[in-house]
């Protein structure tokens, strides 16, 4: 019978991958007093990630949240604005659990910060920056040396004295949730 000198590629994570987000969502609830509001922003971004083995990997996340124009009824706003710009980063640690047929479930946490863009119509005049912790989880799909991926995370921001009125006085929490592309850069 035939013999090959090459392992069938199986699908699956690489080494080193690439995520490119092209669309997602990010949105943060009014806090308990309803003294800052919610609100949700479009969410794009990418991550780099360097996988130890084929269960613990580390990943660096950048992404930008497109302010949108939508009702905001709390913390004295009560018209249609456009909410802020931001910029989110973060380390994470992230955990795969064994997979068939290409498809990679994972949970993820880390931490990292949170910039508010400068935004004079809700009272924002300068970035401002927060630290963040996140935890959550997904699935990747993998077909050869790309997939698919889809995520959620939970997001904690801590609050600043000096914060401005419209986000940050208090711990605020969001919900980020994403589609992407993931790219098996090395083997």
């Amino acid at each position: 019978s035939p013999a090959y000198a090459q392992e069938s590629a199986t699908a699956g994570p690489g080494r080193v991958e690439l995520s490119v987000i092209p669309g997602g969502g990010l949105f943060f609830t009014e806090d308990k007093d309803a003294r800052e509001p919610g609100f949700g922003n479009y969410d794009l971004g990418g991550a780099l990630a360097v996988n130890i083995n084929r269960y613990v990997g580390i990943e660096g996340e950048f992404a930008g949240a497109l302010g949108v124009t939508q009702g905001l009824t709390a913390g004295g706003f009560s018209s249609d604005l456009k909410t802020p710009n931001m910029l989110n980063y973060s380390g994470n640690l992230v955990l795969s659990a064994p997979g068939r047929n290409g498809v990679v479930p994972y949970v993820t946490g880390g931490v990292g910060g949170l910039s508010l863009l400068e935004t004079p119509e809700v009272g924002i005049s300068k970035t401002e920056t927060f630290l963040t912790g996140n935890v959550g989880g997904g699935l990747k799909w993998y077909a050869g040396r790309w997939g698919l991926r889809a995520d959620y995370r939970f997001i904690g921001v801590q609050s600043k004295d000096e914060a401005p009125a419209f986000f940050g006085q208090v711990t605020r929490y969001g919900h980020r949730v994403y589609g992407g592309v993931v790219v098996n850069l090395v083997r």
